[in-house]
């Protein structure tokens, strides 16, 4: 989907992540490979190879990084954790998909009635999972984390936590102007650029007047992208010398209207209530904060199943700041409630890829269904095996810093202040998929982070330059010099 410019701006990524390398910093580099790429790539275009995932807006600026200092740079790149823990997540989240993959090989058919037998939209058998899609599942699922495993790495020290925290709050201030010129004119910029609409246009109307979507797959996402720049703004209130910090007060208070802008009321409430905490509460208080909403998040599916979610109260509290929102927020509900049964059926491993999740016309397989929060996606294509692993792996750094964190030693105002952004995100993916690479960035830098805290910097390893002399010495190989980054 899209014109010329959609496929050539993803064809060009990787050159433009080499052009970052060369000319910033390697953290730098990294984190605007990243996040440059989910603001200007466009969205749901993609290049769909045999045998691969799907390559789009995710999955190549993780693979142009990856590539890059594999080969680009001369240092040595170590991509699985130190932490056992971490490193056993990492490997149930790639390798669940096997399991998947060989446990739904199964077609799913439909009765086509004969008076539907000419319709083209109707779906008479959803394929099952072949040894072949393992491949491809597999390449996709490490692809999703390698954003992870690079910030764990190259992001983990106190400079380049504070590089990446004020990305985020430069994404926002990046964002803003062509927010306010789609809430003024339609949102339309993707159609100018790319050539197509990436969702319903409906779902830009709110309030009497349009939001804003830009390059990202939903309104919803450019909200909160602007809600965690306006919290990474007020972190960083905190810690600007006192003299400067006007200019970041008055940034902050511009986010805030464009976050208005953006008309989501769940990114609004969550500005309202955790600002002042951001601000004002000790560090301390706000991992620990952070680490409520964790544990919230990777429990959340066991306390639907048991009841304990009190849904009714929720809805009125909804009902009682807005009937839409209510509505739409029972909608929600009565979705999940539906695909929680489907996934019960195959609750270990679940139901694989091609829709097989959804919940569809026994006689047509037209879909019936709205997965909305990323949480019941992937509880219903991977089970509690995929769910655990992946919502466990980004729980994880929370937890082992506030671990860390409990004795007398000084809590880092960045990783604190990742930390919530990332606990904030992990509840509204509840809500919405809004796992992003952005926020696997922003987990990765938070599990180095730990790890610096419990071992100590990670040893150095030895680059090629520095073997390459070392074997010259020997007399092993000829003089010539390799050229890197």
């Amino acid at each position: 989907m899209g014109n010329g410019v959609a496929y050539l701006a993803l064809a060009v990524w990787p050159l433009v992540s080499l052009i970052l390398f060369r000319t910033l910093t390697l953290e730098r580099a990294l984190i605007w490979s990243i996040l440059g790429a989910y603001l200007i790539l466009p969205p749901v275009t993609e290049f769909n190879l045999p045998l691969v995932p799907p390559m789009n807006k995710a999955t190549i600026p993780s693979l142009a990084a990856l590539l890059i200092v594999l080969f680009g740079i001369d240092r040595r790149v170590q991509l699985l954790p130190r932490s056992k823990p971490a490193l056993v997540l990492a490997g149930i989240l790639v390798l669940a998909a096997i399991p998947t993959v060989l446990t739904n090989r199964d077609p799913i058919s439909f009765e086509v009635l004969p008076e539907f037998e000419f319709i083209r939209f109707i779906i008479a058998e959803l394929p099952g999972q072949s040894i072949r899609d393992v491949l491809s599942v597999l390449t996709s699922q490490l692809l999703m984390i390698v954003p992870f495993l690079l910030a764990r790495q190259f992001l983990s020290g106190e400079d380049a936590l504070r590089d990446l925290l004020k990305a985020l709050f430069a994404a926002g201030l990046i964002v803003a102007l062509p927010a306010i010129i789609e809430v003024v004119l339609t949102p339309q910029l993707n159609i100018w650029v790319y050539g197509f609409f990436q969702h319903s246009f409906g779902q830009t109307m709110r309030m009497g007047g349009f939001r804003p979507i830009l390059f990202l797959e939903h309104p919803l996402w450019v909200a909160m992208l602007v809600c965690s720049s306006l919290l990474a703004a007020v972190a960083l209130v905190r810690v600007t010398p006192v003299l400067e910090r006007w200019r970041m007060v008055c940034l902050a208070i511009f986010l805030a209207f464009i976050l208005v802008l953006c008309k989501s009321l769940a990114s609004m409430i969550y500005a309202v209530l955790f600002v002042p905490v951001m601000l004002l509460m000790p560090y301390r208080w706000i991992m620990r904060v952070a680490a409520v909403f964790a544990v919230i998040a990777v429990t959340y599916p066991m306390l639907r199943n048991m009841g304990v979610v009190p849904l009714e109260a929720i809805l009125a509290q909804a009902e009682a700041i807005d009937p839409l929102r209510e509505q739409s927020l029972a909608f929600r509900f009565d979705n999940e409630e539906q695909l929680l049964e489907r996934a019960a059926e195959r609750p270990l491993f679940g139901w694989g890829g091609w829709g097989r999740n959804l919940i569809r016309e026994a006689e047509t397989g037209v879909n019936l269904s709205v997965p909305d929060g990323r949480w019941i996606i992937i509880f219903g294509t991977f089970g509690w095996l995929g769910y655990i692993s992946e919502f466990g792996l980004l729980a994880f750094p929370v937890f082992w810093l506030v671990w860390l964190y409990r004795g007398k030693q000084t809590v880092s105002p960045y990783a604190a202040a990742l930390a919530l952004i990332l606990g904030i995100r992990m509840i509204d993916m509840l809500l919405n998929a809004t796992l992003t690479p952005v926020i696997w960035m922003v987990a990765g830098a938070l599990l180095g982070h730990a790890e610096r805290l419990a071992w100590g910097p990670a040893p150095e390893p030895r680059s090629r330059g520095e073997r390459l002399a070392d074997r010259r010495a020997q007399g092993g190989i000829g003089s010539g010099k390799r050229t890197i980054l």
